[in-house]
């Protein structure tokens, strides 16, 4: 049963400080964005957050930066407009690939960025490429700035390395001047509007026929998204069934109303197997 909208109460600040300010006073303000998982949950009668924080206003959070060494993408910066980035679009595809499986078009138009990430989901779209693509969070409080690694953001299953004061900023990528290769795939119910039984991300570069650098990340495969190190070092010591091996041991699917945890573990290695094959 859909939520009274008189329940709930709704501001929008004018600019950042007044949104940071709003976060320090512990009243149990809840940041919004675009609002797309927002509405499911109000249509459905179980949002959980009486007080919500509108973001839209808020101009520091919109825009995508672009500098010799890295690229900066506000918070609220929409799927629609990561697509429509040139630099996006040619120096980091898998970013652009995921932010075109997230949903319709409605919501790659209305959805951001920032709030896939914060929703914290281990099966959010654009946490792979992320991984993959190094990103470092830029978090905003009253107190100051602070980045963090991505690898190192998601602590458990809908916990993040994030104060109740503190609003995500933006994300800001690695330029790599070297040529890699990229590899990206979403395994769902449907082509589009489902949620991943399991997404993968990588990008490797290679010398001589081997591979000398790699990525490789995973969505719906743990209780968090993965970075999974130790494939990586096993892929680039030795043969292919020994990354198979590690990765097995590296991940942690379960069971649920999406896939099972055999399945998730069996399409896992295939993925792996076939990203492998590409290279070599």
């Amino acid at each position: 049963m859909r939520s009274p909208v008189s329940d709930y109460d709704l501001l929008a600040p004018a600019n950042l400080g007044s949104a940071l300010a709003l976060l320090a006073g512990g009243e149990g303000w809840r940041p919004i964005a675009g609002g797309t998982d927002l509405m499911v949950l109000l249509n459905a009668g179980t949002l959980p957050y009486g007080r919500l924080l509108s973001l839209r206003r808020l101009s520091e959070l919109r825009d995508i930066f672009v500098t010799g060494h890295r690229v900066v993408i506000g918070a609220a910066v929409t799927y629609t407009e990561i697509q429509r980035h040139p630099v996006l679009h040619a120096e980091f595809p898998l970013l652009c690939q995921a932010a075109s499986w997230t949903g319709g078009v409605a919501n790659q138009n209305q959805g951001t960025l920032g709030g896939n990430i914060v929703n914290a989901s281990p099966a959010a779209d654009s946490a792979p490429p992320l991984l993959v693509h190094d990103a470092t969070i830029r978090l905003a409080s009253l107190a100051g700035d602070r980045t963090i690694p991505y690898s190192e953001f998601h602590l458990g299953y809908k916990t993040l390395a994030m104060r109740p004061d503190e609003l995500l900023l933006a994300i800001e990528l690695p330029r790599r001047p070297e040529a890699w290769r990229y590899f990206g795939r979403k395994v769902g119910t449907r082509r589009a509007q489902a949620i991943s039984k399991i997404s993968f991300a990588a990008c490797a570069r290679t010398e001589a026929g081997r591979v000398s650098e790699i990525r490789l990340a995973f969505a719906s495969v743990a209780p968090v998204p993965l970075r999974c190190f130790a494939t990586e070092r096993a892929v680039s010591a030795g043969p292919s069934q020994d990354a198979l091996h590690a990765l097995i041991s590296e991940i942690a699917p379960v069971s649920d109303i999406r896939s099972t945890a055999g399945y998730r573990s069996l399409v896992a290695q295939n993925l792996l197997r076939q990203f492998l094959e590409t290279l070599l």
